[in-house]
């Protein structure tokens, strides 16, 4: 397991107990405001960073990212006319899938894991010295079953494989609430961390600092084969640990029971839902740890 570090030169969630991004929109343009108010924005180069998909994390991303003075263009399936306005309110720019990969130093692919096969293409016409990060995680009652997957293959490994490009695995491990309501600034008392993981050191390393600069503590995960420990069904997975509680939690994660893990956490909020109705969002973190 790598050595966690602050400073350097992953649809996650559990879905069944998600929010609309609608009722989010003030806290996600203060986040924004909170973050680039801190002067470490000022100070990093400047990077072109190109998102497929404009979901609930590549909106985020793309807001915060662009908050932080990146140029970000950011796409959808569709027209982009149809990326919502909020994605694009700290300056990203809406465009065409096709040309996302173009000039990019960094590709985020932030799709469902079942949609990775279509859009490989498109991301190996991203420049040869492009950091790709993938922030999917595989959930069979959606993404249809994945032999490959069901047999014991890391899910970003297998990603890896479909776009015939080193993958950083990032952004992954948290819900899409906790990443909308829950960004601050370094240092901040109980600050989220989010473990990455890579092969290639460099791209862990700018990957490590986007995660810093979208509001979240950066932990250094290793390399790709041990991805699958910040995987659904681990104890890393939609906990908001911090970085001091991250490594034990990675450690502590078991490749065996880890998809049974998964379905169960599935079925029991699809249960408690279905129950009680839409669950508070700490009580669903809570609930999710003690799983674990």
């Amino acid at each position: 397991m790598g050595q966690h570090r602050h400073r350097c030169p992953g649809t996650p969630g559990p879905e069944g107990a998600r929010q609309g991004r609608a009722g989010h929109r003030r806290v996600i343009s203060h986040a924004s405001a909170f973050l680039s108010s801190h002067p470490r924005h000022h100070e990093r180069t400047a990077m072109k960073i190109g998102i497929l998909g404009a979901g609930n994390i590549g909106s985020t991303l793309a807001e915060r990212l662009s908050t932080a003075g990146h140029k970000v263009s950011i796409a959808n399936s569709r027209d982009p006319k149809t990326v919502d306005p909020a994605a694009l309110s700290t300056g990203a720019t809406a465009v065409w899938a096709a040309d996302v990969p173009a000039g990019a130093d960094v590709v985020i692919v932030s799709i469902g894991f079942g949609q990775i096969p279509a859009v490989a293409t498109l991301v190996s016409q991203a420049p040869a010295g492009a950091t790709i990060i993938d922030t999917s995680n595989y959930f069979p009652h959606r993404d249809g079953r994945i032999e490959a997957i069901e047999n014991g293959q890391v899910e970003s490994l297998w990603v890896q494989e479909h776009f015939q490009r080193p993958v950083v695995k990032a952004w992954n491990a948290i819900t899409t609430r906790s990443f909308d309501d829950k960004a601050s600034r370094p240092g901040s008392p109980g600050r989220i961390a989010l473990p990455v993981a890579a092969d290639d050191d460099t791209q862990r390393a700018t990957a490590m600092a986007l995660v810093d600069e979208t509001g979240f503590d950066a932990f250094d995960a290793g390399v790709l084969a041990d991805s699958w420990r910040q995987q659904p069904g681990t104890p890393a997975y939609t906990t908001d640990l911090t970085i001091d509680q991250l490594p034990a939690a990675l450690a502590k994660a078991d490749a065996r029971r880890s998809p049974r893990r998964r379905d169960l956490m599935m079925e029991i909020i699809a249960d408690r839902i279905e129950a009680e109705g839409e669950l508070d969002h700490d009580r669903l973190i809570t609930m999710v740890r003690a799983l674990f």
